[in-house]
């Protein structure tokens, strides 16, 4: 990606224009009006090099004021933002040296306000040709929630080590479908035009916006959550491309902002009209945004070309396996040997780390028919809503690198959470993700069209972990096949003997040592979501599972 840096002349005036307003309205509370405003700049980057900042055409406001309980910068260049602390970073980017006059608004309580002026001189020349071509298909692109998704809406700390992935929530897939509180989220068709060699934005959401819980009540919400609101998004605003100055490492971003003019934003509002652009491909985004209400938070979504859904990844080539040798499988034509299986009882920490709802015992797996069959019901099970089973080979049957093949038919219903995966063997002694863990197959009942194949490691877990899905028919009544190859070299998941994931393994990742094989069936959690009200129960069958070196 290639960019042209920026060189800033920054002359700030001495002169302020400070105004006081107070509405007399003895209805809305004490009022209170912010007095002692004033705001501190800084060209960010500045050097003896370079006297008019680092090329990023950044400049920092800091605003203070007594009683102030928000701040309001407009910048002057039809962009404006709303800072909780006073504190924000500004790119202007016209081309060419422009003066600007910034208005930043001090609001207290009872509807009062104070602001000020101060004038900027600019002179800005950034270009990212390559995410303008991304984002616009070089004439005009439509994006969507990638609703299918893990953690395509999360949130989580805006600075530190982890600020490049949503550590504090991740959105399961689908999950704002459950609600006609928050339904509309995946109605918005948000569309990136160029008009020349400016990019154009229109957000189409058919009416309703979906609102953060800070900003339903100043938009006729009840203020205490998230909501779809009547708020009509329609109509062209500009956009312009600016740096990153968030601090992100140059393999977590790509060093390039969304800016959108007119209050405009992506799908969520939160207050906030800048998106740094943490990856972009022709059919994929993942942006990052700073709420206007908490600097400390960041929130992260994840678009995609195609309306709900995330396109699967299409392999370059035929797959061809490198393991042809049977060195280990499980038919299940006789009673489940317990010598290689083994039960794990109860609910876990914190529903095994997932918020599972389900209380694991040892009468919830058995050998039918030639198929080891897993039965999640409801009923009530040591103080627990519903049993189920997970068996593991730990500490009985663990290896390294093969094709590991699955035959299974899935479970039916909302809120079941079927899986067929590894953990590394040293868990015990590192924890997770250090350990790293290989989901074969993941299913959840509330999206029956899908099938996920996902990694976790450092940096890449929970809701941001590393995965990949595929269409799938008639999953609850026929059998399909799910398979891994795993190598030093790669890792691929498989369905019916189709790529659909791959990760290029390193030295370095947790993915070269010995894993055990986990089989299961949850019940709701981060990932099941909620359950059905009639659920009564429901299987997971299993012809055989194989490995081959």
């Amino acid at each position: 990606m290639k960019k042209v840096l920026i060189n800033i002349s920054l002359l700030l005036s001495t002169l302020f224009v400070f105004n006081s307003c107070v509405e007399d309205d003895f209805n809305i509370g004490e009022i209170s009006a912010p007095d002692n405003l004033s705001v501190e700049t800084e060209v960010l980057g500045v050097s003896e090099e370079m006297p008019n900042g680092d090329g990023s055409g950044a400049v920092r406001f800091n605003a203070s004021a007594s009683n102030a309980m928000t701040y309001k910068f407009i910048y002057g260049d039809g962009f404006e933002e709303v800072s909780a602390d006073g504190t924000t970073t500004h790119n202007f980017n016209e081309n060419g040296v422009n003066d600007y006059t910034v208005t930043i608004v001090a609001s207290g309580t009872g509807g009062a306000s104070s602001n000020m002026t101060t004038t900027v001189t600019v002179f800005s020349n950034f270009s990212d040709p390559e995410t303008k071509q991304l984002l616009t298909g070089g004439s005009s692109k439509t994006w969507y929630v990638a609703a299918s998704q893990p953690a395509h809406l999360g949130v989580g700390a805006s600075s530190g080590e982890n600020m490049a992935s949503p550590t504090y929530y991740a959105a399961a897939p689908f999950e704002k479908a459950a609600s006609e509180t928050s339904s509309c989220f995946y109605e918005a068709e948000l569309t990136f035009s160029l008009n020349g060699e400016d990019i154009v934005y229109n957000q189409d959401n058919m009416g309703r916006t979906f609102f953060n819980v800070d900003y339903t009540s100043d938009f006729g919400g009840n203020g205490s959550e998230d909501q779809c609101l009547d708020y009509d998004t329609s109509g062209a605003k500009s956009v312009s491309l600016s740096p990153s100055t968030s601090g992100l490492q140059e393999d977590q971003t790509t060093g390039t902002v969304i800016n959108i003019a007119g209050g405009g934003f992506m799908a969520y509002y939160i207050g906030a009209s800048s998106y740094e652009v943490l990856s972009i491909t022709e059919n994929t985004m993942h942006i990052r945004a700073i709420p206007g209400t908490d600097p400390a938070l960041a929130w992260y979504l994840k678009l995609t070309t195609a309306q709900g859904t995330q396109e699967p990844e299409e392999p370059e080539e035929e797959f061809e396996t490198e393991f042809e040798e049977l060195a280990w499988s499980q038919e299940f034509d006789e009673p489940l040997d317990t010598d290689i299986w083994n039960f794990e009882i109860g609910n876990g920490q914190s529903g095994w780390g997932n918020n599972e709802l389900q209380y694991y015992t040892d009468e919830n797996a058995e050998v039918v028919d030639g198929n080891l069959v897993i039965t999640a019901r409801a009923e009530d099970t040591n103080g627990f809503d519903y049993s189920s089973s997970r068996i593991t080979t730990q500490d009985n049957f663990e290896f390294t690198y093969g094709r590991v093949e699955a035959r299974a038919k899935l479970p039916q219903g909302a809120g079941t959470w079927a899986a067929i995966w590894m953990l590394g063997a040293i868990f015990d002694e590192v924890g997770w993700p250090a350990t790293g863990e290989i989901d074969i197959m993941e299913f959840i009942g509330r999206d029956p069209n899908h099938v996920l194949g996902t990694l976790h490691y450092p940096g890449r877990s929970g809701g941001n972990a590393d995965g990949g899905e595929t269409e799938i028919e008639n999953p609850d009544t026929e059998f399909h096949t799910y398979s891994v190859e795993w190598s030093a070299e790669r890792i691929v998941f498989l369905m019916d003997g189709e790529v659909f994931h791959s990760y290029a393994n390193t030295p370095d990742s947790p993915f070269n040592k010995d894993f055990f094989l986990i089989l299961n069936l949850a019940m709701g959690g981060n990932l099941g979501g909620e359950v059905a009200e009639d659920f009564q129960q429901s299987s997971m069958e299993v012809d055989y599972i194989r490995v081959y070196q």
